[in-house]
């Protein structure tokens, strides 16, 4: 079994998680932010992961330590779960709509850990807290997880839609990119480090 368990406690967060990358979509979330349950929800079930999570946050400052922090263990489980990633897929795309929005995400599990993100259509402020917020969560997952991680958000108005049609085009980008579909490691120097 593909799986990880990450537990992580400093001042402002206490996370406990464990992921299956050969689950179901079996998805128990409780970060204590409605919106960050929703968003990784989405992601888990279309990645077809088991996912369990929660997190308690210094929510009483704002929620930036808690989505940064849950990006660092998701990150951190996800690179654990791969292991060695031999006869992973490690590329894979998706491109999602929501209603009035469409959002691309495209992975590359090579150990290289970049992000590209531009928020420039995302509204200032969505479900209550800036988005600044989401830019913090997915650079914190690429970095741990060891990911070249590209979102574009192609067009849309709605925040929610723009934010839901990303997480679940990342949950199939990623379903794709580890899945075991070749036969030794992807990648011609021979080492995914």
């Amino acid at each position: 079994m593909r799986q990880a368990t990450v537990a992580r406690t400093t001042k402002e967060t206490d996370i406990s998680l464990t992921l299956n990358l050969d689950g179901e979509g079996k998805v128990a979330v409780d970060t204590g932010i409605g919106f960050a349950d929703h968003m990784l929800t989405l992601c888990a079930f279309w990645a077809g992961f088991d996912l369990e999570l929660t997190c308690k946050g210094d929510l009483e400052i704002d929620t930036h330590h808690s989505l940064e922090d849950v990006g660092l263990c998701l990150g951190q489980a996800l690179a654990e779960a791969l292991g060695d990633k031999r006869g992973i897929n490690r590329v894979a795309s998706a491109k999602v709509p929501m209603d009035e929005a469409l959002a691309e995400v495209v992975v590359d599990l090579s150990g290289r850990p970049y992000i590209v993100y531009d928020d420039a259509l995302l509204p200032g402020l969505i479900a209550g807290d800036e988005k600044d917020v989401w830019r913090e969560f997915l650079k914190s997952l690429a970095y741990k997880a060891g990911m070249n991680l590209h979102v574009k958000f192609e067009y849309g108005q709605n925040g929610h839609h723009l934010l839901e049609a990303a997480f679940k085009a990342l949950g199939l980008a990623l379903a794709h990119a580890v899945t075991v579909g070749r036969k030794g490691v992807s990648s011609t120097k021979g080492s995914l480090d």
